[in-house]
């Protein structure tokens, strides 16, 4: 996996360029609007002052305070905001840049052709692709694009996080028992408990999964976020799953980037919630058997391994291997999509993951590339087969980064199992 520096890098120009262009946009607006100069000043100052206090208190300039797990007042007021500002103005930036990009090149294209005219005929030069209603129009529609990602992202911070939506898909199994024909697992993944997505918020997706009346349910990673102290308010939200075969769960990245994983472990433990770290439970029912297997995060990327590196592996799912049971159907709980090639080949049979939020931005309408989960995996959302093995992402219901979700909605998946002819 390469380096996010580049990544990181390109992001952050795109935010501070945005800024800049749209602060300058707002100046010229301003001397059209407003014939004052002394009200366009203090205009001018005003907004200047209200972004950069935006940018101090979520950049935590002014100080941090821990994670709230539900929503506050300042949150709706400030942190909000500014997650809706900043990504819109970043990518409204970018597209500006492409349209400039495309002017540049419509320019030269238009310079060359009057200049190869001009020489090898007698008419004078065109002056059609240069014209100023071309300038113009290129000019509007720039500014018309710009606007979508503002009303984008508004429509993906209040109503698309929250868009809940619920993916029932029958998964045939060759080697399924016949006393588990017809059983049903529930998944769940990516909860990142905080001001968007809260305990309360939490506890109605649980209810809509225990609504499904699941045979088994499974929890697979990122309970919390950046702030270890929400541990406890997760498990509890979490807690509330129920099903006749029990709750079982793996962890996530942001388990091991904050240094819960043994403690979120016994909490959950202390629910009645099992999270399998590199261990396997067996599923029982009529004398047959699931196997089913757990293991932490792992990546081969040591630009995305906790900071002590031990979730970096050369091999995914090292030492699983005996884990697994010749001749039963096996279950692989793993928060990283990526094991999945690693798990074909030790004969599991279905994996079952997260880690991507469905891209959380995705415009694979447009183009299927288009989707930053894309930067670190080729299996972003839903199902997926190779040979006898499957797997299935979870889009996760909740958000990392911005509190944002663009055609990849919130998602609890219910399976239904049956034997495969």
């Amino acid at each position: 996996m390469k380096s996010a520096f580049p990544i990181f890098a390109s992001i952050l120009l795109l935010l501070i360029g945005g800024q800049v262009y749209w602060i300058r946009r707002l100046g010229a607006w301003s001397r059209r609007l407003i014939a004052s100069s002394a009200t366009r000043k203090w205009l001018g100052l005003s907004v200047l002052a209200a972004l950069i206090l935006l940018f101090a208190s979520n950049f935590g300039w002014l100080g941090r305070r821990p994670s709230s797990t539900h929503m506050t007042l300042k949150d709706v007021l400030v942190t909000a905001p500014f997650a809706w500002w900043a990504f819109s103005s970043m990518v409204a930036f970018a597209v500006v840049i492409i349209f400039w990009v495309v002017d540049r090149i419509a320019r030269a294209a238009g310079w060359t052709y009057r200049k190869l005219r001009a020489r090898f005929s007698e008419r004078g030069p065109s002056d059609s692709l240069a014209s100023p209603v071309r300038r113009r129009f290129l000019e509007r529609t720039a500014l018309a694009v710009s606007a979508v990602p503002f009303v984008a992202s508004a429509y993906g911070l209040v109503y698309g996080r929250v868009d809940l939506e619920t993916t029932q898909k029958r998964i045939g199994l060759r080697r399924l028992p016949k006393a588990f024909e017809g059983f049903r697992v529930a998944q769940l993944s990516d909860f990142h408990i905080g001001p968007f997505m809260s305990e309360e918020q939490i506890r109605k997706y649980v209810a809509i999964a225990n609504g499904f009346k699941p045979d088994l349910v499974v929890v697979t990673g990122d309970f919390v976020t950046w702030d270890p102290s929400t541990q406890g308010a997760a498990v509890q939200a979490v807690s509330g799953l129920k099903a006749p075969f029990g709750v079982y769960g793996c962890l996530g990245n942001h388990e091991a980037w904050t240094y819960i994983e043994a403690s979120i472990t016994q909490l959950f433990a202390a629910e009645g919630i099992r999270i399998l770290r590199k261990e396997r439970a067996p599923i029982e029912a009529q004398g047959e058997t699931l196997n089913l297997i757990g293991v932490d995060f792992q990546t081969h990327s040591r630009s995305r391994m906790a900071p002590k590196g031990e979730h970096f592996v050369r091999e995914y799912l090292e030492g699983v291997e005996d884990l697994v049971l010749a001749g039963a159907v096996n279950i692989l709980l793993t928060h990283n999509p990526n094991a999945f090639d690693r798990a074909a080949e030790l004969g599991i049979d279905l994996s079952l993951a997260g880690h991507t939020h469905g891209g959380q931005v995705a415009l694979e309408f447009v183009h299927r590339n288009i989707s930053p989960s894309r930067l670190v995996t080729s299996y972003v959302k839903g199902w997926f087969r190779k040979g006898d093995a499957q797997l299935y992402v979870n889009s996760g219901i909740g958000t990392i980064g911005v509190p944002i979700r663009i055609n990849a909605p919130p998602e609890i998946t219910v399976f239904e199992l049956v034997r495969e002819a």
